[in-house]
């Protein structure tokens, strides 16, 4: 995928007649090859959707630590991640969701409040939704925060996030996970919350397709 004169790799898998396509937004330290997203991506896939995995930095810019927290930085790569896909004409009319987990959740939002005609749902897993800062009152597709209940501070920043989101928003609290949710069958929640959301305004956006 290239933004700008940069390549990012990435791995875009598209069903026949998708429904949607889900960009995942990694956390801090993470990649494309994340495994919790790339099981959350299958499960998308076994909706009929498409999914757009790719990585946020480059080698040389991932050694930099601090790039890995410059939600500015990592939301224009998801934004570039948006516009890349409407290059490409058999996609720029597809319904798109953002899928982001810690840091990576926070540059979804930010791309979401961004490009507010382009973006149908977002789903917030184990994120920093705080971290978006001014950018959050300003996002208008509909909202899923996904958090574990043993994910205790976390917990906490998303509930005083759902206070300023203005957008469909919802809270789902998974019993059991803890922030990367490694705990058994807490994934598998988490994913199928996850596909419901968009599935839903996915069809929405179908239903609508001028909006």
């Amino acid at each position: 995928m290239l933004v700008g004169d940069l390549a990012l790799p990435g791995e875009l898998s598209l069903p026949g007649n998708a429904v949607g396509i889900v960009i995942f937004a990694h956390g801090s330290g993470s990649s494309r090859h994340s495994v919790r997203n790339q099981f959350v991506a299958r499960v998308m896939q076994s909706y009929g959707m498409g999914t757009l995995l790719f990585d946020l930095l480059t080698d040389s810019e991932a050694v930099d630590r601090a790039n890995v927290f410059d939600i500015d930085l990592l939301g224009q790569r998801v934004i570039s991640a948006l516009i890349w896909l409407d290059t490409r004409a058999d996609l720029a009319s597809t319904p798109v969701g953002l899928f982001g987990a810690s840091t990576g959740a926070t540059a979804a939002l930010v791309a979401a409040a961004r490009m507010p005609a382009r973006v149908q749902a977002v789903v917030s897993r184990g994120g920093r939704p705080d971290l978006a800062g001014r950018h959050l009152v300003d996002v208008r597709a509909p909202t899923l925060l996904i958090v574990g209940t043993e994910d205790r501070e976390v917990l906490s920043l998303n509930q005083a996030a759902m206070r300023v989101l203005q957008c469909p928003k919802k809270m789902e609290v998974v019993t059991g996970a803890s922030d990367l949710f490694e705990e058994p069958g807490t994934l598998d929640v988490a994913a199928g919350l996850a596909g419901h959301w968009f599935e839903s305004h996915f069809l929405e956006k179908g239903l609508h397709p001028g909006t």
